[in-house]
Formats: structure tokens, C-alpha cells, sequence
């Protein structure tokens, strides 16, 4: 059956409208060998450590869609029994390999960063850690850089209580084999991450 040309064209031009060139993909990527994702933990009320993950991975779309996700088996404490015991007492990378964060970026203030202003807000993650996703208000500062890079900083810690991600537990158990007084459930974490625009 000929349906004609006209038709046609106009079925095809709607389906550009629904869908605007570039968003269903990443217009920047994590560089991750340039990134990084810090938390302190504190013992004993009294000593702080600063740990970290060796692998994360992420995007921003050209709507402002942005992905992060973090490999829970990366945790790096520079002590490997300690994180060995993070991996399976506390974050039980078995059962939950990874954890994610999401947030939009409003189009005004990508395409400020993306000229290559500075800009500072706040933006809503939803936070998926454990099973369990809650929505964390992150204070950043957005910084469009040179060859088209954006750099997400957070402008002061986050805290994130292990108990919201049912993590008290697994807090317990470390401070219990770790022979300590106490480990803080609350948990300061910053961000240092570079996107890349992709070629």
C-alpha cells in the first residue's frame, strides 16, 4: 500500500520533535582517573580517617541528566583488611555491588558551566546505597574548564548517616571485630569530579 511521501515526512518529523538531538546520550563522561570520592570515618570519637573509591563512572547528558555510580568493592582505606572487612561487613558488595546517584541540572546553568562560568547551587541526588534510594540536598560549584570539561565540586561536606541506608549495623559489626569504642554512623563525604565531553 503507498501511503505517499507527505505522510511519511511528517511521521518522522514528530518523531525529531519527541526526541531532541543529543539527550538520550552522554554529552560528557567521567573521567575517572582525574576524579575522586572521599569519606571520613571516625573512631573513637576522636580519631578521623579519610578513605576513598578507586572506581567510579558517570555522565551529564545535554538535557543536564546527571549519573554517577560507584563500585562499593573499590572502597580503599590503605589498610586491605580493612577493606576487606568494609566490602563484606558493611557493604555487603555481594548482594549490593555498587551504589548510584542521580540529579538534574538545570539547562541554564549547563550551558553557563559548558561556556565556561562558574556556578554554585544546590542540587537533589537521589542517593541509591544498600538497597535503599533517598533524595540528599548537595550543596556544588559547577566549573566549565578548559577543552570543554566540567568539574562538580561539593562546596562543603555532605553527611551521609549510615543509618538511613541501613548500614548501622554493619558499623557495629566492624567496631566490634575492630575491638573499638566507637565508630561514628555519620559520615562527612566530598567529591571532586571532572566530566569529559565526548568526541
Amino acid at each position: 500500500m503507498n501511503i505517499g511521501i507527505g505522510p511519511l515526512v511528517r511521521v518522522c518529523a514528530a518523531v525529531a520533535l519527541l526526541v531532541p538531538a543529543g539527550s538520550a546520550w552522554a554529552q560528557w563522561q567521567l573521567d575517572g582517573a582525574n576524579s575522586s570520592l572521599n569519606f571520613i570515618s571516625i573512631k573513637n570519637d576522636a580519631v578521623a580517617e579519610t578513605h576513598s573509591f578507586g572506581t567510579l563512572s558517570g555522565s551529564v547528558t545535554a538535557a543536564g541528566a546527571a549519573q554517577l555510580s560507584i563500585d562499593l568493592g573499590s572502597v580503599d582505606t590503605l589498610i586491605e583488611v580493612r577493606d576487606e572487612r568494609m566490602r563484606e561487613m558493611l557493604f555487603e558488595t555481594v548482594k549490593f555491588p555498587t551504589a548510584s546517584a542521580s540529579a538534574a541540572i538545570a539547562p541554564a546553568i549547563l550551558a553557563a558551566v559548558a561556556a565556561g562560568d562558574t556556578v554554585a547551587t544546590d542540587l537533589t541526588f537521589k542517593l541509591s546505597l544498600h538497597g535503599i534510594e533517598k533524595s540528599i540536598t548537595v550543596p556544588v560549584v559547577l566549573i566549565g574548564e578548559a577543552a570543554g570539561q566540567i568539574r562538580v565540586l561539593t562546596a562543603s561536606p555532605v553527611i551521609v548517616n549510615a543509618a538511613d541506608f541501613g548500614l548501622a549495623e554493619g558499623v557495629a559489626a566492624l567496631q566490634a571485630v575492630a575491638g573499638l569504642n566507637a565508630i561514628s554512623t555519620a559520615v562527612p563525604v566530598t567529591v571532586n569530579l571532572v566530566f569529559a565531553p565526548v568526541q
